[in-house]
């Protein structure tokens, strides 16, 4: 059962009991992340996450992460579009020493000007990282070009021209906007005494102070059909096509997410037994469902040889065009749905998975998590509503097309398959 607290000064805690493991499980979550940011500070959500580690009043980095290794905890933190979480796992007898490290670090940290210019270098060092992974740069650019001028456009961790101008007083400024009592929630699953626990998390969080709880951006995705073609001098040819989706919380996104499932969420997927089993022609070929507050996606990735890019694509759109048209099997749905289930359910085994689901659940869309209300909205998801979603999907109002890698030859004969499929199936205005 989950339990929600109210600390005095607003914090909302909410708990799991798991008498079945040793571990807890707690996380700060708070509402920081890309889509609150403004073009001259991208980044800084993922900066803060960064700087939070590199030294407190009483700890020094290293004395963080040698308290954590003496308890045998894992400390980590991520920051994504909508929020940033800091969390740590340790075993139930070390709950106190777990809060202790957790909260110095979100509370308490020094923000040094010289450990930010290395911790600076650092990012411009993972920034630059993500530009060697093409199948990374053809999501973002993809899901750039479909939320273009809202606020999930923008990358989490920022730019290199960004992540250079920012001084710490930034850091501090964001930081007192987003880092009060009604942004954040703490998530607590797993072991432990609760008479014990709520005392601890009122003693250690109480010097976050108020502000106020802000609101999830207003996301309108622009209609139209927009490419970007990338040039990079890699051996595959990386393509993804991006849709609108349902938003997170929604009924909707099950049923995308069993229709993804058909479609190239496994091994018995369409598009993996027709591009990659029968074919042979791409080793990774794989759809994905995103879900934000307020809008998502559904995209659809390959990568291919640049002899085979046409025709990895033809067959990707050909199977969006008799899914939509045509449905998939029953066969398909009960596989696809039970697939669904079944992730899921081992997903959610471990004291970390339920703290995230809570924390999560009660950040973004401000209500108690249900384990037992998800599983029935995946069970309640029926062929009908599939292909009510294969309708929707694949009629969309904007659509965003990205490749990667040796264009020179086949890039333009991409961009117009892709611009011709939504010819023929986007909602033109």
């Amino acid at each position: 059962m989950i339990e929600k607290t109210l600390l005095q000064n607003g914090i909302r805690v909410m708990t799991e009991h798991m008498p079945s493991v040793r571990s807890v499980a707690i996380g700060v979550w708070v509402n920081a992340g890309s889509v609150f940011e403004s073009e001259a500070n991208a980044g800084i959500s993922h900066l803060i996450e960064h700087m939070l580690f590199k030294g407190t009043e009483t700890r020094s980095a290293s004395d963080i992460a040698a308290e954590a290794d003496a308890i045998g905890a894992n400390l980590n933190a991520f920051t994504a579009k909508e929020c940033t979480c800091f969390h740590i796992k340790a075993l139930d007898e070390d709950i106190e020493k777990a809060v202790g490290l957790l909260s110095d670090i979100v509370l308490r940290s020094t923000l040094d000007p010289e450990q930010m210019d290395r911790e600076r270098g650092v990012v411009l060092e993972e920034i630059a990282m993500t530009e060697d992974s093409p199948e990374d740069i053809v999501f973002d650019r993809a899901s750039e070009q479909l939320f273009m001028g809202t606020p999930i456009e923008s990358e989490i961790l920022g730019t290199s021209e960004t992540v250079q101008r920012m001084e710490r007083d930034d850091l501090v400024r964001y930081m007192d906007r987003r880092y009060t009592a009604e942004n954040i929630v703490i998530a607590v699953a797993g072991s432990f005494d609760r008479e014990t626990l709520i005392p601890l998390l009122e003693s250690s969080f109480r010097d976050v102070k108020h502000g106020e709880r802000d609101a999830a951006p207003v996301i309108s995705i622009r209609p139209g059909f927009r490419t970007a073609l990338v040039k990079k001098d890699v051996e595959q040819i990386n393509l993804c096509l991006a849709v609108p989706g349902a938003a997170l919380g929604t009924d909707e996104y099950y049923a995308q997410a069993v229709l993804s499932n058909a479609l190239g969420g496994s091994m018995s997927s369409r598009l993996f037994q027709h591009i990659r089993e029968e074919r042979g022609l791409a080793y990774s070929v794989y759809s994905y469902p995103m879900a934000y507050r307020g809008a998502g996606c559904l995209c659809f990735y390959a990568g291919c040889t640049e002899g085979q890019a046409k025709e990895v694509l033809s067959l990707l759109l050909k199977e969006l065009d008799d899914v939509k048209r045509n449905g998939i099997s029953e066969e398909e749905f009960v596989r696809a749905r039970q697939q669904l289930k079944g992730s899921y359910l081992l997903g959610m085994e471990s004291s970390m998975a339920h703290m995230s689901a809570i924390g999560k659940t009660a950040l973004l869309l401000e209500k108690e998590y249900d384990l037992t209300a998800t599983l029935n909205r995946i069970e309640c998801v029926t062929m009908e509503a599939v292909k009510n979603a294969a309708r929707t999907l694949f009629t969309p109002d904007a659509a965003a097309f990205c490749a990667v890698g040796r264009l020179e030859s086949v890039g333009e004969t991409l961009k117009t398959a892709a611009e011709d499929w939504w010819k023929e199936h986007g909602r033109q205005a």
